[in-house]
């Protein structure tokens, strides 16, 4: 698996900033911009409506990190 280094939250850009400083996030700091696009995508994915609740989306999310090997 490649590995990017995760960028310290205060060398993110306020206007990138989100106010939440999880892992997947920090990595985005590499090209601070993404970090809202990401947040918003992820807020829209486990939290709009739709046919799955949360804990099966939280559930696949967790099933496909293990897959990939990710640890967090």
């Amino acid at each position: 698996m490649a590995y990017i280094p995760y960028v310290p939250p205060e060398r993110i850009p306020e206007q990138d900033s989100v106010g939440d400083t999880d892992n997947i996030l920090r990595i985005h700091g590499v090209h601070s911009r993404c970090i809202p696009l990401h947040h918003d995508f992820f807020r829209e994915l486990m939290y709009a409506p739709g046919p799955l609740t949360r804990a099966q989306r939280e559930t696949i999310a967790v099933v496909v990190s293990g897959a990939n090997d990710c640890h967090y």
